[in-house]
Formats: structure tokens, C-alpha cells, sequence
């Protein structure tokens, strides 16, 4: 007697040289995404540090009109105090990195009114340790002044003004934000 074959019903799904080669493909995908994921979030911590920074600005000019007093913004340490020229937040960096302030001065007294804590994967550069409003307009005291962001550790993919940021405060008291390097033509 001769049997007959009853074919085997393929099932639905995928073998396993399918499935391994669609798992080294991701795998590639991903390793190929990851210096472009890196360089996305670093961008956007340093435009938000940007941000942030004029959104403190436009602030602290608001109070100075506000209260009819000083109002300065500043470089702070650990404590919540000024840092002075020169010296260094609690990380070691003499930039605006270890975070700032925003104080009220009124009859010698100086009150807290806003904190924005440390971001040590964003280097904040300014030649000036603190910018002070004045009433009645909110102008700030000296001249044209300037902030420098940038990665603190920039890699290849972050390399270049285009991960820059500058944010410019005119004498006037107002501040804006501009892509790419203070010294960059705009």
C-alpha cells in the first residue's frame, strides 16, 4: 500500500530568518538614529535654556515697572545668593549655567521673586554677573549686553552656530532670542 502525503498547512506568521533579519534591521535603524536623537534633545535644552532666560528677562523688567523698584537678575549659588564677578558657581563654571535669580531691591532690602535652578548640560556665557531694571520704563542699567548658549559638550552632531543660541538685551530693557553665536552676523 502506498500512503499518500498529506500536506502540512503552513501556519500564519513569520520564520525565524524572517524575524531575526527584521530585528537586525531595527537594530541598524536605531544605531544609525541615535547621534540624530542626541543632537534633537541637546538643541532643545539649549533652546529652552534660551527661552527660559528671556522669559525671565521680559519678567524681571515687568516687576521693575511693576513695583517701582530695582529689580536684578542674577547668577546664584547653592544658597539662592548672588554669585560676584569672577566667582565660580558650585559646579566650577564661571558661566550663567548653576542658574540665576530674579531679586527685588527696595529700601536695602532684596527680596526672592523667581529661581531657575542649574542645567550642566548647557553652557550659559555672558560677560555680566548680574542685569538690573529700573523703574520707571524698565530700562536696564549700562549698555547693549548679550548671552551665549550653547552644549557644554558638543559632539560632532552638535558642532557649529546652528546649535547656538544668542540672546540679546537692548538698552531699552527688551530681550529676544537669535539663532546661532553672538558674533554671528544676523
Amino acid at each position: 500500500m502506498k500512503m499518500n502525503a498529506v500536506p502540512v498547512p503552513r501556519g500564519d506568521g513569520f520564520t525565524l530568518v524572517e524575524t531575526l533579519v527584521a530585528i537586525a534591521m531595527l537594530a541598524v535603524l536605531a544605531v544609525l538614529a541615535t547621534p540624530s536623537f542626541f543632537a534633537w534633545r541637546v538643541r532643545d535644552q539649549v533652546d529652552a535654556r534660551a527661552k527660559a532666560l528671556v522669559s525671565t528677562l521680559v519678567f524681571a523688567r515687568g516687576e521693575a515697572v511693576r513695583r517701582s523698584a530695582r529689580v536684578t537678575v542674577c547668577r546664584i549659588d547653592s544658597a539662592l545668593h548672588c554669585l560676584a564677578a569672577g566667582k565660580p558657581c558650585p559646579a566650577g563654571t564661571a558661566d550663567w549655567s548653576c542658574g540665576w535669580a530674579v531679586m527685588s531691591e527696595r529700601a536695602g532690602r532684596s527680596s526672592l521673586l523667581r529661581v531657575l535652578p542649574d542645567l550642566a548640560a548647557v553652557s550659559v556665557t555672558g560677560t555680566l554677573t548680574d542685569v538690573a531694571f529700573t523703574p520707571p520704563a524698565g530700562q536696564v542699567i549700562g549698555s547693549f549686553r548679550s548671552f551665549e548658549f550653547a552644549p557644554r559638550s558638543p559632539s560632532a552632531a552638535t558642532r557649529g552656530d546652528r546649535w547656538r543660541r544668542c540672546v540679546r538685551i537692548a538698552a531699552g530693557g527688551r530681550a529676544r532670542v537669535i539663532e546661532g553665536a553672538c558674533g554671528a552676523s544676523s
